[in-house]
């Protein structure tokens, strides 16, 4: 079988996949026009971010069994397209969970410490900023979560275990189940609740038609002056000229944001020039660990499919009723 590579990935998941003596093809680089003639061979296709898996480009992918994304998000991968041609596509949902949440509360106590500020202070001489008092605790304040799904409710067990933080979240497509396993330590609001009252808000949700701009102008006036945003989700989920106009005019504290409208971030972007905002290049999971753990758990996807087993984390399940997958099984060995 062979799996294609838009993008390198990592050499432990190389190394999965030729035990199983899948044939590795690479893409010199993962541009449409050079992908594209390298799909008609190939029967898997491991998936990065820096392509997006079109219509077009799995028009004459005849061959192609599996679609297999490394992180969690399916954006760049038309999903509708490969159920129509019976292409399996699955994500690594849960494999990013740690890593998103260390990231977000690395960027909390960046924030609410002003680790940023102290440390030009301590290298400009001026000592004397620590009687200004402008670092804050997070014990006993507020998370407010918007999406409690695996890494939300990750974040929220944490600052309600460690920090000692009351958890608000807002997720309309929250099981009942769900609902009552957490009811004594989560409370569920709706979205303007939340926001008019947590002092620190992350976002968790997918970019859709209806999460875009989800947090819009009029939301963010909503927060409390001393609040601050993380966003480690989708920038498309935040308005992010709103969002700009909110930290320019110091109607909020401050804000995290890992994802941007426009990635890269452009050069004349206002946020480039804000002191009370932290940028990071879309790198909440791309830990060393994690990058590892996605790549080689989207090679096992790829290796289950040739198997004959139905992988974790099936995209579009519906596909799985066709006669083609019909003979797939459960079970992965050990």
């Amino acid at each position: 079988m062979n799996v294609l590579l838009p993008q390198p990935i990592e050499a432990e998941a190389i190394v999965l996949l030729e035990k199983e003596n899948c044939t590795v093809i690479r893409a010199p680089d993962p541009k449409p026009e050079t992908v594209l003639p390298l799909m008609l061979d190939a029967q898997g296709l491991i998936v990065r971010t820096g392509i997006t898996v079109s219509r077009d480009l799995l028009a004459d992918a005849n061959e192609l069994l599996v679609i297999a994304r490394t992180g969690g998000g399916l954006d760049n991968v038309d999903v509708d397209a490969a159920t129509e041609k019976g292409v399996i596509v699955t994500s690594n949902l849960g494999v990013n969970t740690i890593s998103v949440a260390e990231q977000v509360l690395a960027m909390m106590l960046a924030l609410t410490k002003r680790l940023d500020l102290m440390d030009a202070a301590v290298r400009r001489g001026n000592f004397a900023i620590r009687y200004q008092n402008l670092p804050r605790d997070l014990n006993g304040k507020t998370i407010g979560l918007v999406g409690f799904g695996r890494i939300g409710c990750e974040i929220g067990r944490i600052c309600r275990q460690i920090l000692d933080m009351r958890v608000m979240a807002y997720d309309p497509y929250l099981s009942e189940a769900k609902k009552a396993e957490c009811r004594t330590w989560v409370t569920i609001v709706g979205l303007e609740d939340l926001l008019s009252k947590a002092d620190v808000i992350s976002i968790h949700v997918p970019l859709t038609d209806e999460t875009r701009h989800l947090l819009d102008a009029p939301e963010i006036s909503l927060m409390k002056p001393e609040a601050i945003l993380i966003n480690t989700s989708r920038g498309g989920v935040v308005n992010e000229t709103a969002l700009i106009h909110a930290l320019q005019n110091n109607q909020i504290a401050g804000a995290g944001l890992d994802v941007f409208s426009q990635e890269p971030v452009a050069a004349d972007n206002p946020l480039l020039k804000l002191d009370n905002v932290i940028l990071t290049p879309h790198t909440a999971a791309l830990t060393r660990e994690c990058v590892i753990r996605m790549a080689t758990e989207a090679a096992r996807c790829v290796i289950d499919v040739f198997a004959g087993r139905e992988p974790p984390n099936v995209a579009n399940r519906q596909v799985l009723a066709v006669e083609r997958w019909k003979h797939l099984h459960r079970t992965r060995p050990a």
